[in-house]
């Protein structure tokens, strides 16, 4: 397995060539020699030569498959090929999102001896972070963002899926970044809050005089985001007669205004997001299946809140920083922080927002307790939050038309906006399907 001492001063003359950084280590993770690039990064750092790669890239005492993430090299010693992780590594400028490539060097013998490793932070990750809350450290969520990475280069259609709350708007919104077209449109559409009438004319534009009330000509949505991305968010929403449509849209590239023979060229990248089951709704003849197989080229799953419980409280600091504004910086006491670790989120991060600013026009000190937190939200559910183990498993209210969604809201004691916390929804999304449950309710007693 050994390899000599003037192939190894040629592969350390051979990092020096690269701009990004660089650094050649051996099978058991130590880091023989590190080029120009990836020495800038540790200026007035210790020295990196000779110390393991996951000490200094993530300051663990174990190698990282043993600490519950994914090691590119363990993965090559299997594969024999290389590897490619996205890791969040501890730098001089902080921790930041990297891309990780791992090459394998084999000896005479054919033996893999040592390992170079290509390091690349993602293009705008740190404005990613800072601008729209992309913050964990969770290996679910860490598993989540190498997904967005890899695909966000290409034009790739994406389906987001996911329980609502938990932030397919702002992953979106990243691949978007990430991707060629960062200079170009981003424009979200929200599917569940068009009524069927309007959807066309919202998605595609339409003609003056197309019909009643039409008095000037229009432009679509998918004309606004020419060239960037349109974000179809509750895509399950959509109109059977409007999916049609959005297919020969993916299919041709073309469109056509409402009330225009006209075909239209459309350049735009298509991500959308649901938190219903599709592939339910496609056996059920409510969303067709060839349009669900062109939107679902890449699915990527986001993790609920409860799925990353090491990330809670990162984000609750970082919330609670925003929800406070300039007026005061508060802290939360050990109480609060010990409810929040435990609290199950069926709402996701969008909850635990709530629950924060909720927190803050409740506290006039600079320190958040237990009693500003809504505890009845724990109560109705019954949960033992003083417990030391996890959290049960929150129950899903998919739709109005479901037994368990009309019990939740006739036993539900709070307000509307706590209700619709509790249920993982937004406050408009509740308000519709309430509309929707009682117009049910209103057809069932002959009214």
């Amino acid at each position: 397995m050994a390899v000599d001492q003037a192939s190894l001063a040629e592969l350390f003359s051979f990092l020096e060539t690269f701009p990004e950084p660089h650094i050649l280590c051996d099978r058991d993770y130590r880091i023989l020699a590190a080029n120009a690039a990836y020495r800038a990064n540790w200026v007035d750092q210790v020295e990196v030569v000779g110390r393991k790669c996951f000490e200094v890239s993530h300051r663990y005492t174990v190698p990282c498959d043993q600490a519950g993430e994914s090691c590119p090299l363990q993965r090559s010693l299997q594969s024999g090929q290389r590897e490619r992780v996205l890791h969040l590594h501890h730098t001089s400028r902080g921790e930041s999102f990297e891309n990780i490539e791992l090459s394998p060097i084999r000896d005479a013998s054919g033996t893999i001896a040592y390992y170079i490793e290509k390091l690349e932070a993602l293009p705008s990750a740190p404005r990613l972070a800072d601008a729209q809350g992309l913050i964990g450290r969770s290996p679910a969520f860490v598993r989540m963002m190498e997904l967005v990475a890899r695909v966000a280069p290409s034009d790739a259609s994406v389906l987001l899926q996911g329980e609502s709350g938990t932030g397919k708007e702002l992953v979106a919104n990243a691949i978007h970044q990430l991707s060629q077209r960062a200079n170009q449109p981003f424009v979200a559409v929200d599917c569940s809050g068009l009524p069927e009438t309007l959807f066309e004319s919202a998605l595609f534009g339409h003609e003056r005089g197309a019909f009643t009330g039409a008095t000037t000509r229009t432009t679509g949505l998918v004309e606004a985001a020419s060239g960037g991305t349109l974000f179809l968010d509750e895509l399950g929403d959509i109109p059977l007669s409007i999916q049609v449509k959005l297919l020969r849209l993916l299919e041709t590239g073309t469109y056509r205004r409402v009330g225009s023979p006209e075909l239209r060229k459309a350049e735009v990248r298509i991500v959308s997001a649901t938190h219903r089951p599709l592939v339910e709704m496609v056996d059920g003849g409510l969303f067709r299946q060839d349009l669900f197989y062109r939107l679902n080229i890449f699915p990527i799953h986001l993790p609920p809140l409860r799925q990353r419980a090491d990330d809670v409280l990162l984000l609750a600091e970082t919330l609670l920083d925003r929800v406070s504004g300039s007026r005061l910086r508060r802290r939360l006491s050990s109480e609060a922080t010990d409810w929040l670790r435990r609290y199950p989120y069926p709402g996701n991060v969008r909850e635990l927002r709530n629950i924060l600013e909720r927190a803050c026009l409740l506290c006039d000190g600079d320190e958040i307790h237990l009693q500003h937190l809504p505890l009845e939200l724990a109560a109705a559910r019954s949960l033992p939050i003083s417990s030391d183990g996890p959290p049960p498993a929150t129950r899903d209210f998919p739709d109005s038309n479901s037994l368990s969604f009309e019990e939740a809201v006739r036993n539900f004691k709070g307000s509307r906006k706590a209700l619709a916390a509790y249920l993982g929804l937004s406050e408009r999304t509740l308000y519709r399907r309430l509309k929707t449950a009682d117009g049910r309710q209103r057809r069932g007693s002959g009214e």
